[in-house]
């Protein structure tokens, strides 16, 4: 176990599937208490087993983090319960449709930044102000290529990836003097059900397990330089040791 995860409260959002999945079941490996939250009631309650069959703690939420109520009803929980969080994992996300702007669909464009911006900042916003007080914490939000360069019919999805990584630049400047650490992560090409849909003709045998993406996460999560704060970062940046 990695004694930096040991007795640490971790969240980690979109957690019944792909990176979110990987991510709680190696944190809960490591010594931390986690706490997720998944839409799909039966893949959180099929994480949540197998988590506590490997002698992990977790809890899981049926949450939309769409939902502000929600989202602060099970935050104030798990404050009241354990704590604290020390760690947030902004990793849940909807591709929506691929589309150009000219057609893209109103409704779908509304869904996928309800949930990818608006979600993501109800979660955090909830979780920063109980790290604020105690002057210590750590954010790190899964980000994407298209929302670093802008790339054709990638529609919604993009542009919530470049709203995504300008709420945390400007979070980081705001929480740099508490001591909080803020990072997104492009996890690159990875073996999920998002990527299928959005490349269904490609291989999936050709790309990482999302447990990598997780073990990055982890590196990150536990590694206190300062020069990290407030960087966008891709997989491929971290140097092979930290993986």
């Amino acid at each position: 176990m990695n004694e930096r995860m040991q007795g640490k409260i971790v969240f980690i959002s979109g957690g019944g599937r792909g990176i979110g999945r990987a991510a709680v079941s190696l944190f809960a490996g490591e010594g931390a208490k986690v706490a997720f939250c998944a839409r799909t009631e039966g893949e959180r309650l099929g994480v949540e087993k197998e988590v506590k069959a490997s002698g992990g703690t977790v809890w899981s939420f049926p949450v939309d983090i769409a939902s502000q109520r929600d989202v602060h009803r099970m935050i104030s929980q798990i404050g009241s319960e354990w704590g604290r969080i020390d760690l947030l994992i902004n990793n849940a996300g909807v591709l929506g449709t691929k589309s150009s702007i000219a057609t893209y669909p109103p409704l779908t464009w509304d869904e996928v930044i309800r949930i990818n911006i608006n979600g993501t900042f109800y979660l955090t916003q909830a979780v920063i102000r109980g790290m604020i007080p105690k002057r210590s914490g750590c954010i790190l939000s899964i980000s994407s290529s298209v929302g670093r360069k802008g790339r054709a019919d990638w529609g919604a999805y993009a542009v919530s990836k470049f709203a995504l990584e300008g709420m945390m630049q400007t979070l980081a400047e705001e929480v740099e003097k508490y001591g909080i650490r803020i990072i997104t992560l492009n996890p690159e090409a990875t073996r999920t059900g998002m990527r299928a849909k959005a490349y269904p003709d490609e291989n999936p045998e050709v790309l990482k397990d999302p447990s990598e993406v997780a073990k990055i996460l982890l590196a990150l999560a536990t590694d206190t330089n300062p020069a990290l704060h407030g960087k966008s970062m891709n997989v491929s940046d971290i140097k092979g040791e930290n993986r």
